[in-house]
């Protein structure tokens, strides 16, 4: 699958000017990488540097995305039938090395540690990094809670 022709929107509930990932660049059950160009236009900049806030969102999305893939069917994820809703339920940890600049291209990658799904919603452990250029900028530990609306 050409993870590029994915719309992130169908994972995640946030839409501009709130939406800090572009692009999937892998999905499966368990890991999830994204990228996100930070433009000048975006909410979370502040003299030019994409600031704590943001990269947090970012992380968050980044997490929120791999719990949201499991609301779809292979052959749905292209699709808008499933919405879901979520919400960061605690930070464990978060270590901010530094934040990037506009005009830059950062990488997320999450990991699933533990899961409990019921019919109604999912609750998860997930630990994430941001790297830019090979260099990690935030890692944290963050659990999330999602479900699907009707």
């Amino acid at each position: 699958m050409n993870y590029q022709d994915i719309d992130i929107t169908n994972f995640l509930p946030h839409r501009k000017p709130f939406l800090m990932v572009d692009n999937v660049l892998s999905i499966d059950d368990k890991h999830v990488s994204t990228s996100f160009t930070i433009k000048d236009d975006c909410i979370f900049i502040d003299n030019g540097v994409f600031n704590e806030a943001g990269m947090t969102e970012n992380a968050a999305q980044t997490c929120s995305s791999i719990v949201g893939k499991g609301y779809f069917q292979d052959d749905d994820v292209l699709g808008e039938r499933t919405k879901l809703i979520g919400f960061i339920s605690a930070i464990k940890t978060l270590q901010i090395s530094r934040c990037p600049k506009v005009g830059t291209t950062i990488e997320t990658y999450a990991k699933i540690n533990s899961k409990l799904a019921t019919d109604q919603y999912v609750m998860c452990s997930i630990t994430c990094s941001i790297s830019q250029n090979q260099e990690e900028l935030l890692s944290c530990e963050m659990n999330l809670f999602i479900r699907e609306i009707h």
